[in-house]
């Protein structure tokens, strides 16, 4: 029964982090594909192969996941405490999906285990969570902004001179590259995201202790997966990443992209922080915009997602506290 439910629980992680490779896929791609310096599919196919390569980087944000934010009960019952987590987190990826919304899926995660947890009277690590998770959401959409704006400013000065149609191309060349380099960041903060969650579910099944380094085959199950559905594409959140919040031009589209890529690495590799790839390129959008006037940014929309974000902690505990109840009530 047990091996059943740590079987089911890693199958629907791996749905979890497919449904957040289609989700988040836009985080890399949107603003390449609106500047036209990368076709969809050649954008698609580059952030896929990021995505792969960033999940293979380290294993911090996964310890932080998988350790430090809830300690379930070890057998089924702590099993069906994971699972359902994994259940709000999946359900608000596909509600935000539907909507257009890029919301957060790290944040949904973590959501949906404490709603979980908490539904079950297990532990929460409130610590850990204001540490690696309320701090650094934070502060990574403010330094997401503030260093979007920076980099574009200095585009400003050190371009000023500069003929804006050779501008406009040299920098369809080099988003190529921050594209990239936003693409592996996403990789290196939720692929590891799910490698957390399994290696959780091993640990409550009792195929693994907590001292344990996460297995090589969870590492490559998860980049697998998020690879795949990055490739499947999120059109709808591209839009609005894209076109939406501020119309791009590819200097601004390079400035977002490596103001977000260096966030993510920061967060990753300092202080293994869960931190949301989403509010990240968001915010330095947003800030990238703000340079060239405040009305350039469509606060209208701006609104609506940070009412998303608001939400999706509350609203994926909501959905994850409802499917441990659900459960627990099926298997006593």
């Amino acid at each position: 029964m047990e091996l059943a439910l740590v079987i089911g629980v890693i199958v629907v992680a791996l749905v979890f982090d497919y449904t957040n490779g289609f989700h988040d896929a836009a985080n890399a791609i949107a603003t390449s594909v609106s500047t036209r310096a990368l076709t969809p599919r050649a954008a698609l196919f580059m952030a896929a192969a990021m995505n792969f390569l960033g999940a293979h980087l380290g294993t911090a944000v996964a310890d932080t996941v998988g350790k430090g934010i809830i300690d379930p009960p070890a057998g089924a019952h702590g099993l069906v405490v994971v699972g359902s987590g994994l259940v709000g987190a999946i359900t608000w990826n596909i509600i935000t999906w539907y909507f257009g919304l890029p919301s957060s899926s790290s944040h949904a995660l973590i959501g949906g285990l404490m709603g979980s947890a908490l539904a079950a009277s297990a532990v929460v690590h409130w610590d850990g969570v204001l540490a690696k998770v309320v701090v650094p959401m934070i502060l990574s959409p403010l330094i997401g902004f503030s260093l979007g704006a920076i980099i574009m400013i200095a585009i400003f000065w050190i371009f000023r001179r500069t003929q804006p149609g050779k501008a406009n191309r040299g920098f369809r060349y080099a988003q190529t590259v921050s594209a990239a380099a936003m693409a592996l960041g996403h990789g290196l903060q939720d692929a590891q995201k799910t490698m957390g969650v399994i290696f959780l579910a091993l640990v409550v099944g009792g195929h693994a202790s907590t001292d344990d380094p996460i297995p090589q085959w969870v590492i490559l199950a998860a980049a697998g997966a998020i690879s795949l559905g990055t490739y499947a594409g999120g059109w709808r959140i591209m839009r609005t990443l894209g076109r939406r919040i501020i119309a791009l031009d590819p200097p601004q589209g390079f400035a977002a992209e490596s103001a977000a890529a260096g966030v993510l690495y920061s967060a990753a590799m300092a202080f293994g922080a869960p931190i949301s790839t989403t509010h990240t390129i968001t915010s330095a959008i947003m800030g990238v915009g703000a340079t060239k006037r405040l009305s350039a940014v469509r606060w209208g929309v701006a609104g609506n997602i940070v009412t998303a974000w608001v939400l999706t902690i509350p609203a994926a505990a909501l959905v994850a506290a409802l499917s441990y109840l659900a459960f627990h009530w099926l298997l006593e």
